[in-house]
């Protein structure tokens, strides 16, 4: 190619290029909406929706079967097409309140298991435990964008905080896990239910790639299992970690070190590990108070005893 035409194609490129600099570039950052004014939206999207749809209520009349999510059906009238009848949602669930980052939700709640008398199902979850659950979850227009085809076992402290309110209230299952001759696991009397939550309690403005920005979400759900977590291995499990009751474990630093109580081996800096805090040897450290101050040993830098022995 002639050099003179290869100087002007060089000229142009620099040109071009030299249009369009970092300074000139226009990056349009979107805020995220008011919280207070968001919830409004969401509340009054759930509660049309709730009035105005249907679920097959008389399908689950035997109380000795366990069902299945899939085996919720709902719709947006009173009948199917073969003529079952359907009872309304709004009749039928419960409304519950919580508050996240400073904004008080309203959620709501289908339970289709309901534990009536004490002792009935497994312990209820932890809002810091790992739980073994099924679940599909939808958007209100009825789009699918996950769900499970065997249990998962999932930490509630890497869900949204919709499932940490909800799945606190459900029984894990009575009986279970059970083989069966194929292979499979099954379980008996579990936490079975629908939660419907606001955008404020799921993804907000940050959403995975499938679901709209500010979007309500409900779940269909099996909860099976519940286990503790004690990744510091202090003999505290992570829950009692939470010091200040907020159900959040990532502000309780109590010797101030940096490092918060959940990962950190010797919670109040006095020099003796939590676990070697557990004067009486009953497997907690959270229940002895030397000093009987109000403050257990291992949160207390003035008690210092320690259940080792020399040699």
């Amino acid at each position: 190619m002639n050099s003179k035409y290869i100087t002007i194609i060089i000229v142009v490129l620099i040109a071009a290029f030299g249009a369009c600099t970092p300074d000139e570039t226009d990056i349009v950052i979107i805020p995220a909406r008011d919280r207070g004014e968001q919830q409004i939206l969401d509340n009054d999207s759930l509660v049309e929706y709730l009035q105005t749809h249907y679920y097959n209520k008389s399908f689950f009349s035997d109380t000795s079967a366990n069902y299945s999510k899939d085996d919720v059906v709902i719709i947006d009238s009173p009948t199917d097409d073969e003529g079952n009848t359907y009872e309304l949602l709004w009749d039928n669930i419960y409304m519950n309140q919580s508050s996240f980052l400073g904004q008080d939700y309203d959620y709501y709640v289908l339970d289709l298991n309901p534990v009536l008398f004490p002792g009935d199902g497994g312990p209820n979850p932890n809002f810091t435990d790992s739980v073994g659950i099924n679940y599909i979850g939808f958007l209100q227009d009825g789009d699918s964008f996950d769900s499970t085809v065997n249990p998962e076992v999932l930490s509630l402290v890497n869900v949204i905080p919709g499932w940490r309110d909800v799945l606190q209230d459900f029984k894990t299952a009575e009986i279970g896990p059970v083989e069966n001759p194929d292979g499979t696991s099954s379980y008996s009397n579990y936490g079975f239910g629908v939660m419907f939550l606001p955008s404020g309690l799921a993804y907000f403005n940050s959403p995975p790639f499938g679901i709209p920005q500010y979007s309500n979400l409900i779940f269909k759900f099996e909860l099976y299992s519940a286990s503790s977590s004690d990744p510091d291995n202090d003999f505290v499990p992570t829950h009692l970690e939470d010091v200040n009751g907020n159900e959040n474990i990532t502000d309780d630093d109590t010797d101030g070190d940096g490092l918060v109580n959940y990962l950190d081996p010797d919670d109040d800096g006095d020099g003796v590990g939590t676990r070697f805090e557990d004067i009486d040897n009953d497997g907690d450290p959270t229940n002895d108070d030397t000093d009987m101050d109000g403050i257990p040993n291992y949160l207390d830098e003035d008690s210092t005893e320690s259940n080792q022995t020399d040699g």
